[in-house]
């Protein structure tokens, strides 16, 4: 193998964007085809927006315009605009911009200067428009190199406008997935009341911020009124739900949802703790008080420390004890005024005190935690890597997977050709137990689904996760769809943080093989089939029916790079539990109808 020659030649220096497209994912965490939530086309959007939301926390705007057509972004805030003789800069130039300067901006996330900087340099058409006092000053970009400058008079009201299409050239064939975008525009109206955002001409506006979130997300499943408090840097709001096992934290830092939460999170938890321990002068345990509570945090932090680009999780722990008492003390003043509530809260507790106690005495009875005892799960294959295990070897662990599939043949297929690094295997035999509406016992008394906890590492809570993503991967029949809701009604009864989390998918493998001598094309849908049959002249269709009747050869680069995944995610925990006892609970004459018309 020839020597590469190492001299000044070989030293480089990129501009800014150039550097941003050489290595995006240092700025958007990921590129992605519009499949996930976290995929960069919506981290684009978001950054646009969150400029314009910041503009309306200044006081200036209260009205945010989008539209979507396509793959093409606008829009449109009634800030005050960019000044006018810094509009490319401001687009174009790193570590530029008005949010280091506290006179302007006091509680903004995009504190680096990098935001729409990134969604200029990733979009193959960026237009940038500013509007101030009867003037505007416009700025075309290609793939971040800049094309037209343009400026004059205008009759337009003060604010920005920002016009991109996510290039293709980085981002693949992708598509915007409507329901990832109208979550994160609620986000931004609980988060900002008074805001009104105006999405393709439908209006999305909150009048009591956190308190509307967790009243759509549980809806008549809060055992007691919402606590909800609002002060000048936080808001949060706090039931518990009936017949849940966990806790699930809805918690944001200036307008940016945490996904991994934080110290913001963990005060919160703390304050909740304190406070209701003060109130009824008792000393419950942590987990007796907060098993079943959903809550919703948000804080506004004048120079907030992230644990990365993507600000998925909170570092700042200066904020913690004044988080922890003014939470503890705004509980507390609810109990004390609402004691049919505290009350209410009272027995929830109890009850879950005395289902733990019960929990304990089937556990001595199982196998000992999967964290005091190496693993040696039966059907389980396991990989190397494993979440939060290495420091060194962070990239792997948080790639981490483990399917869950149905039977030997399958796992068979997955174990032939998976990455022994990163990509483990747990085999079932068949249809689960349903477990909806049973308690948390049955788990410690069917080694099954016990086994398959313990793989997960979620015995006690999803702190102990082992795997960065969790996938479920059944085949694509009546049997399989059925295992498949088997495997979710026991996720979102006795692990739903999980789900929330957005730990768990779906494996899409494909249901067709067209081919020629020529060429192979593989088909996800019956449409696809026939288009690819269109194309394919002599060509031969195989119908996969089982994930074990592919081809271990082939199937690899079904979960290789290009892995197709299907993001579990929940619309509301009200809804959540509507729909299982619809699908898994009594058989109803209203569920006995619905499969009868679908089955003919």
């Amino acid at each position: 193998m020839a020597k590469t020659t190492y001299d000044e030649s070989k030293i480089l220096t990129l501009s800014a964007l150039e550097h941003i497209r050489k290595r995006p994912g240092m700025y958007i965490g990921r590129l992605g085809n519009g499949n996930n939530i976290d995929d960069g086309i919506y981290i684009l959007l978001k950054e646009v927006v969150d400029n314009s939301v910041d503009e309306f926390i200044m006081g200036f705007g209260n009205k945010i315009v989008i539209r979507l057509k396509g793959n093409e972004v606008q829009v449109r805030d009634y800030g005050r605009g960019i000044p006018l003789g810094k509009v490319v800069d401001c687009v174009s130039i790193i570590n530029t911009g008005a949010k280091y300067s506290d006179d302007v901006f006091q509680f903004s996330v995009g504190l680096n200067g990098v935001g729409t900087k990134a969604v200029n340099a990733l979009s193959s058409s960026f237009t940038v428009t500013s509007y101030r006092e009867g003037k505007f000053s416009s700025a075309i970009f290609a793939q971040g190199v800049l094309v037209r400058e343009d400026s004059g008079k205008t009759s337009e009201p003060d604010g920005t406008q920002v016009h991109f299409i996510p290039d293709p050239e980085l981002f693949g064939s992708y598509a915007f997935n409507e329901d990832f975008i109208l979550s994160r525009i609620w986000g931004y109206a609980y988060l900002n009341t008074g805001l009104s955002i105006d999405y393709n001409h439908r209006i999305y506006k909150s009048a009591h911020g956190l308190y509307d979130l967790l009243d759509k997300e549980v809806g008549a499943e809060g055992l007691y009124s919402i606590i909800h408090y609002q002060g000048k840097q936080l808001e949060f709001a706090l039931t518990h739900v009936a017949g849940s096992y966990g806790e699930n934290y809805f918690s944001y830092v200036n307008g940016q949802h945490t996904n991994d939460g934080g110290t913001h999170q963990s005060a919160f938890k703390e304050g909740i703790l304190k406070g209701i321990n003060e109130h009824f002068k008792k000393n419950w345990a942590p987990q007796d008080v907060r098993e079943g509570v959903v809550g919703a945090i948000a804080v506004k932090v004048k120079d907030p420390v992230f644990e990365s680009q993507t600000k998925n999780k909170l570092s700042n722990t200066e904020i913690r004890t004044w988080i922890v008492n003014e939470v503890k003390d705004a509980i507390i003043d609810f109990l004390l005024k609402n004691s049919e509530e505290a009350a209410k809260l009272n027995q929830k507790i109890i009850n879950n005190e005395a289902l733990r106690k019960e929990l304990n005495e089937v556990k001595k009875g199982a196998r000992e935690s999967a964290k005091k005892v190496s693993l040696n799960i039966p059907k389980l294959k396991d990989c190397k890597y494993h979440l939060g295990q290495s420091n060194t070897h962070q990239d792997e662990c948080e790639r981490s997977m483990i399917f869950l599939t149905e039977g030997d043949s399958a796992s068979g297929t997955i174990t032939k050709t998976r990455d022994v690094m990163t990509q483990a295997v747990f085999s079932l035999r068949g249809k689960i137990l349903n477990v909806y509406g049973k308690k948390k016992t049955e788990i410690y008394k069917n080694a099954e689904l016990y086994n398959m906890m313990v793989a997960l590492g979620i015995e006690n809570g999803v702190e102990g996760l082992r795997y960065g993503k969790v996938i479920i991967a059944t085949d694509a029949d009546t049997d399989g769809f059925h295992i498949r809701n088997l495997l979710m009604t026991y996720f979102l009864t006795y692990f739903e943080d999980l789900v929330f989390s957005g730990r768990v998918y779906i494996l899409e493998t494909p249901l067709f093989r067209v081919r020629n001598k020529n060429q192979t094309v593989y088909c996800y849908s019956e449409r696809q089939r026939d288009d690819a049959m269109a194309q394919i002249k002599n060509c031969e269709v195989t119908r996969f029916k089982g994930l074990g009747e592919i081809d271990p050869k082939e199937f690899g680069q079904f979960i290789g790079e290009d892995m197709r995944l299907i993001p579990v995610s929940i619309p509301g925990m009200n809804e959540m539990h509507k729909t299982l006892e619809f699908y898994m609970g009594n058989n109803t004459p209203e569920r006995r109808e619905f499969i009868m018309e679908n089955l003919i």
